[in-house]
């Protein structure tokens, strides 16, 4: 139990975690006056990871070795799929919701990836081929998720007026039991070498995710002024 409250406590810790938490997009969309193409560009992208997110958790089932961690893991999975009714599913609620919104369906699921969105994608695959990186990829996506999908929310009420959003409140909801899971999954016996790798894994999903909100800033213009001057 020691080495797993190590772990957790490194993780929120890591200078690679606080900077990505402190990015200047997440305070910048709590004022600025977004307008809608600027807030598209943010739920266009999203779709990449949103729509790839079942896969990675499918395949960290079954490279975690353990059942305990299996089933931690499965719950985030059921929920993020539906429980088996497919109308239930994360991904089927954004597009509809972001519908409800004023925004493109086609728009937001066919819309070509950034190369950093792209680079995301890819790091989530790669990380799903090993228990360590699995682990330290769902731990750091969990704990950061909420202020993602909060940022989101935020974006549409700044540029549509809509408040009740059912993706975001869905997701609002069921976050802290994903925490919760996510945690459960790190009740793992882990070496010190398996401990190491673990807080690579994650330091290195939040630079991924750094690099996909820097280029949204890049690109919306949403915290540029705020953005750090080499």
């Amino acid at each position: 139990m020691t080495a797993t409250v190590s772990v957790e406590e490194r993780l929120a810790e890591s200078p690679v975690y606080r900077a990505f938490v402190a990015h200047p997009f997440f305070a910048a969309v709590d004022s600025a006056e977004l307008k809608k193409e600027q807030a598209a560009l943010l739920i266009e992208q999203w779709w990449h990871p949103l729509h790839y997110f079942p896969t990675f958790l499918a395949r960290c089932v079954a490279v975690l070795p353990d059942i305990a961690a299996k089933s931690a893991i499965s719950r985030i999975l059921a929920q993020e799929a539906g429980g088996g009714v497919v109308s239930r599913a994360h991904e089927v609620i954004y597009v509809r919701s972001m519908e409800k919104c004023g925004f493109d369906a086609d728009r937001v699921t066919g819309t070509a990836p950034y190369e950093e969105t792209a680079a995301l994608v890819a790091g989530y695959e790669a990380a799903s081929a090993r228990q360590e990186t699995a682990l330290g990829f769902i731990f750091a996506t969990e704990t950061t998720d909420l202020l993602m999908v909060s940022s989101i929310g935020k974006a549409i009420e700044q540029a549509t007026g809509v408040t009740d959003n059912k993706w975001v409140t869905i997701h609002v909801a069921q976050e802290p039991d994903h925490v919760d899971q996510a945690k459960a999954a790190l009740l793992s016996d882990l070496t010190a070498e398996q401990e190491r790798v673990v807080l690579e894994a994650a330091d290195e999903m939040w630079r991924l995710w750094t690099g996909f909100f820097d280029r949204l800033v890049v690109a919306s213009g949403v915290g540029a002024m705020t953005a750090p001057v080499d």
